[in-house]
């Protein structure tokens, strides 16, 4: 169960970057991890596979 929520959450995180992306050009992983930029692509996959979970595990529900 927590790993769903998890999952969800990081999914959630990855469409709010999205949004902020497109409205206003300013990327969330990359300003929470800019001193590290070798990890935000890393980051970034972790974020979309977590929203892939997500909507499996939702939707076998």
């Amino acid at each position: 169960m927590a790993f769903k929520r998890i999952a969800l959450f990081l999914g959630l995180l990855g469409g709010i970057n999205w949004g902020l992306v497109g409205a206003f050009g300013f990327d969330l992983i990359k300003f929470a991890f800019g001193f590290l930029p070798a990890l935000i692509p890393a980051v970034q996959i972790v974020i979309g596979i977590a929203a892939c979970v997500a909507l499996f595990a939702y939707m076998i529900k």
